[in-house]
């Protein structure tokens, strides 16, 4: 019960204001199921056999904005820091009243919803055991002298509480009656398993099979919402062979079905398809767009496949498996930020390097094909690509020294834009006629400031500019470049100890 006492104040005094006007209430759902998995929830959610108009006078300031019967309730931001919660003007806690549902016709929505008197009756229709147990405030909170002294009761009808504690996800009674009301339940069935890391029992499992078909029926909107959540869940890999293997995969993405079974080459040792989930699983990136492209990188394999055996080939698959990708997450309903990154890291991820045969101008190359922004992503990409084919070295040399080249040539320009003084002051301040003397006179300040940046102060500056004036052109020349050598020798020698390079 320690969990239980963990509920926000801001939670139980809606309960109370709910139950002292004389009705039911209790927190229900997502929020309970990771209370008693010792998690905290980031959502809470009510219900109460109070009508959603009544539930609004109740709450004058709270909005009703759906044909569900859930009303916003505003309070106090959860947050526990005063500074971000002084930045928030307040939390939304949603109050729902006690609902069964009518058919679905469309597999997506109730044709209409129709409110309950009871509670067993509201969470008989919910999905899941362990999103189908309520907690209630037992007697008048007003006379309990502090919070931990609250007595609280578990209302759970399906043994919600069992399954949490063996981690098993089943559905609330019949499973098929389940899946049939609201096909979206298959993905957030999946779902669960990821993110929660609990296991679909055997016979909800077999419902997941017998109505897969069922997914076709919903909105891609919907569909992507729940395969985000399980891209960026700790077991990604795992949602998506779930997905495969009861049947929703050649359905939602059958690009990614194409690759089941398609034997590659003398370089991997997995299918396609297994190669795909294993650079999932082993991303080092918690970014969506990279695992993304981890997950899809060879999905034009299959098309581009040509010969059998160890050398067969996929030339191009990296530009076809672009397009093809670009296509797939539109019709998937991603954003266009996200289908462009996605895109890009696929597009470029054959991306070639030698430390013998590869110089600094290609390094360059890349740097400006891809954006320097985007070449820690592409790395990344590279290195799940790598531990995807079963290779045991994320990182090799060639990797490394390709990270130094990038650090090293993406350095700032070496720039006298960066004085504090310029060609004007010059020739403002001391005379100077225009000419080659004032280029090499900032030439050798800049390199006196890269080696020590607090000298970049115009009073330093003009007064070494008069002493540096009677130097000869040739003199100044020499002395700015050995000066600049120098310091890029001192950094060159930081960057290859970094990076672990010769």
């Amino acid at each position: 019960m320690l969990m239980v006492n963990k509920i926000p104040q801001q939670v139980l005094d809606v309960l109370e204001k709910i139950e002292n006007a004389g009705f039911e209430a209790c927190a229900v759902g997502g929020c309970v199921r990771d209370l008693l998995s010792k998690n905290d929830p980031k959502d809470w959610d009510c219900a109460t056999n109070a009508t959603p108009q009544q539930i609004v006078e109740i709450f004058p300031d709270s909005f009703y904005e759906n044909d569900f019967g859930t009303v916003g309730v505003k309070v106090e931001p959860f947050i526990e820091n005063k500074l971000l919660r002084a930045e928030r003007e307040h939390d939304v806690i949603e109050v729902t009243t006690y609902r069964i549902e009518s058919a679905y016709s469309d597999r997506r929505r109730p044709d209409e919803v129709k409110f309950a008197k009871t509670l067993s009756e509201d969470l008989s229709r919910r999905d899941f055991t362990m999103n189908a147990i309520a907690i209630k405030v037992k007697g008048q909170r007003s006379k309990v002298k502090n919070k931990n002294e609250e007595k609280f009761e578990i209302v759970d009808l399906f043994g919600g509480q069992n399954d949490i504690e063996s981690k098993v996800i089943r559905a609330v009674g019949n499973a098929n009656e389940r899946f049939n009301e609201d096909a979206l339940r298959i993905m957030r069935a999946i779902r669960f398993h990821s993110q929660l890391n609990f296991e679909i029992e055997e016979e909800t499992f077999k419902a997941l099979q017998k109505n897969a078909a069922l997914i076709s029926h919903v909105a891609n909107e919907r569909i992507k919402d729940e395969f985000i959540k399980i891209i960026l869940s700790d077991n990604p890999a795992d949602g998506v062979d779930v997905m495969q293997k009861i049947g929703v995969l050649k359905i939602v993405i059958p690009e990614l079905e194409n690759g089941v079974g398609i034997a590659q080459n003398k370089h991997h040792i997995y299918t396609i398809y297994q190669h795909c989930l294993m650079s999932l699983r082993h991303c080092p990136s918690e970014k969506l767009e990279v695992r993304l492209a981890a997950l899809f990188h060879d999905i034009a394999k299959p098309q581009t496949k040509r010969g059998e055996g160890l050398n067969a080939t996929f030339y191009n698959h990296d530009h076809v498996g672009a397009r093809i990708v670009e296509r797939m997450l539109k019709r998937m309903k991603f954003s266009n930020d996200i289908i462009d990154k996605v895109v890009l890291l696929v597009d470029n991820h054959m991306f070639y390097y030698n430390p013998e045969e590869v110089g600094e101008s290609s390094v360059r190359k890349l740097i400006r094909k891809v954006g320097l922004a985007n070449v820690k992503d592409l790395i990344d990409l590279r290195i799940a690509d790598r531990l995807g084919s079963g290779t045991p070295k994320a990182k090799p040399y060639k990797l490394r020294h390709l990270e130094y080249i990038i650090e090293k040539v993406s350095k700032d320009a070496v720039s006298v834009k960066m004085l504090k003084i310029n060609g004007s002051d010059l020739m403002q301040d001391l005379k100077l006629a225009p000419g080659p003397k004032i280029g090499a006179i900032l030439d050798v300040l800049l390199a006196e400031v890269i080696k020590d940046a607090g000298k970049n102060n115009q009073k330093y500056l003009l007064d070494r500019a008069i002493e540096l004036e009677g130097e000869d052109l040739q003199k100044l020349r020499e002395m700015a470049k050995e000066k600049i050598e120098e310091k890029k020798e001192e950094d060159d020698k930081e960057i290859k100890g970094k990076h672990w390079v010769q």
